[in-house]
């Protein structure tokens, strides 16, 4: 089946959603999502959204901070119209229903104002610690109301579609004209023709065996993109949230950066404080200080976990601003009002992704890319905390303005798309290769491709995944696809990238740290890390 629309949006989070509804005013919009329309790593955000609402904070301090952070990688006129554009695109979020906690200061109601990790004031506006469950909640309810808006619940994207695929052999940029796209429930695939298509299917993080991300992170648009020709850039960032849940059924539950920017105080399990060891902030340092410090102090005691510990603040106060982290905890057996919660490191973010400009478009025509899976030079090699929802909110602004001055202008193209061609391929009895390469990958960037690396590591890593993509590509080319052969097959090419870009990076900068190249190296590795199909990886 061929479904046309004006928009093709890849994704349901944040960037996704607020997209979608700006660009409902100018035509039809079709949003492909992988589960129910609320399941995105912005529904798992915790922290919030940060932007100068304080009287006393500047642009020019959170500009600063940023750069700081992206260790001498952020793009500074990136950073300069993010953080000035961004308390306008917050506003829009409140006039759509996003409601953020308040607080009272006497006789006036402002919004509370949380602080995190590497930055200098407080500038984080929260929803309790369920920021991303409420933006969420309030941009699918005015989608769902909107009559140009049309979900596709439960749907996989496979792969872009091309004019140059096509045979539109014509000179110049190549562009793109749709997607294919496989309807789980049904069985079957689809043809959706759109006049732009928006990636915003978030990052990578299932890549990892051990991370913060649903399952639905498995780098999808990132690997489409790559397929495509699109520039990947910087893959080799992948920040690792310090504090993640240390208990064998939490699986992966994050613990808030803001429970350290309220007070919160990392220890040993001896009740010894280490943060002071490794950065003048202790445990409100920036996320890749902390998470390598955790990480070499375990390697040191031979300790499975650390412990964070903000018994100090109060059970009224602790309950009151992290309802949501008090409950869970307690339902593992551990009171955090009154006693210090276990966490270890646990893959976070993908820094790195789709390489676009100021206006969220790729090298690809009529293809733009918002949220996680790009790569807009606002992070450099390692992003600062709760920027990620505001980058989501300005550049899916800044791409519908883009295309809104071009819209008029755009005819339907008429080039024939044939339909999903399946090349004979069987039902296969042999679901154990995927779940055992999928385990096999994970497992090998975990140890291999994780929070410090080597040199040698990298090749090791390097050698496994590329015997496993060679299983791959023969198992999706003689097999009917599946969900989990797409996911499998994206996670293969995201965790190359990752492997390639850090072989190339020989120095240790932000997130990228490698025992061979221990030093950070201006004169010669100030620059992006950028692939494409083409290049040997």
């Amino acid at each position: 089946m061929e479904i046309r629309t004006d928009f093709l949006i890849l994704g349901s989070g944040i960037a996704g959603l607020s997209f979608a509804i700006e660009s409902a005013k100018l035509g039809t919009v079709a949003i492909v999502t992988k589960k129910e329309s609320f399941e995105s790593n912005t529904n798992y955000a915790q922290g919030g959204i940060a932007a100068v609402y304080d009287t006393l904070d500047r642009f020019e301090y959170h500009i600063e901070d940023t750069l700081t952070c992206g260790a001498g990688l952020c793009n500074e006129e990136v950073v300069r119209l993010v953080v000035t554009e961004g308390p306008e695109r917050i506003e829009q979020l409140i006039r759509w229903g996003v409601e953020f906690t308040k607080a009272k200061d006497g006789d006036t109601v402002t919004y509370d104002l949380g602080r995190e990790g590497g930055h200098s004031m407080r500038r984080v506006l929260h929803a309790k610690d369920l920021t991303g469950r409420e933006i969420e909640r309030a941009l699918n309810q005015k989608a769902a109301l909107d009559p140009n808006i049309h979900t596709y619940e439960n749907h996989v994207a496979i792969d872009l579609i091309l004019a140059s695929a096509m045979g539109d052999k014509h000179a110049g940029q190549d562009k793109v004209l749709g997607a294919y796209v496989f309807d789980v429930v049904n069985n079957e695939v689809h043809t959706f023709r759109a006049k732009f298509i928006l990636l915003s299917t978030g990052g990578a993080g299932k890549v990892y065996m051990i991370t913060t991300n649903p399952d639905i992170a498995t780098g999808d648009g990132i690997a489409m993109a790559y397929r495509a020709g699109a520039q990947i850039a910087n893959m080799e960032f992948i920040q690792f949230h310090p504090t993640c849940l240390y208990h064998p059924a939490a699986k992966t539950f994050l613990i808030s950066e803001a429970v350290r920017g309220e007070g919160g105080i990392l220890k040993l399990k001896s009740g010894a404080t280490f943060m002071e060891k490794y950065h003048p902030m202790k445990s409100l340092a920036p996320r890749d200080v902390v998470a390598k410090a955790i990480d070499t102090e375990l390697k040191k005691t031979g300790d499975e976990f650390v412990l964070l510990d903000v018994t100090h603040k109060g059970s009224e106060f602790i309950r009151n601003r992290f309802p949501n982290i008090y409950e869970t905890c307690l339902s593992f057996g551990i009171d955090i009002s009154k006693e210090p919660i276990p966490v270890v490191p646990s893959a976070h973010y993908t820094c790195g992704g789709v390489s676009v400009n100021a206006s969220g478009e790729t090298n690809i025509g009529r293809l733009f890319a918002c949220g996680e899976v790009s790569c807009t030079g606002l992070h450099g090699a390692n992003r600062l905390a709760s920027n990620s929802l505001l980058e989501a909110v300005v550049f899916s602004h800044r791409a519908f303005l883009k295309i809104a001055d071009q819209f008029g202008n755009i005819t339907d193209d008429t080039t024939p798309i044939p339909a999903w061609d399946p090349r004979g391929a069987t039902e296969s009895d042999e679901s154990i290769v995927v779940s055992h390469n999928w385990e096999e990958i994970r497992s090998c960037m975990w140890n291999y491709v994780g929070i410090v690396r080597s040199d040698k590591r990298l090749a090791r890593a390097e050698r496994r995944i590329d015997m496993i993509i060679r299983e791959i590509d023969e198992y999706y080319r003689n097999f009917i696809i599946t969900r989990d052969i797409l996911e499998l097959r994206n996670i293969a090419v995201v965790a190359k990238l990752i492997v390639t870009c850090a072989k190339s990076r020989k120095e240790s900068r932000g997130l990228h740290y490698n025992i061979d190249y221990p030093e950070r190296n201006d004169a010669l590795w100030q620059n992006d890390t950028v692939v494409c199909k083409g290049m040997r990886i």
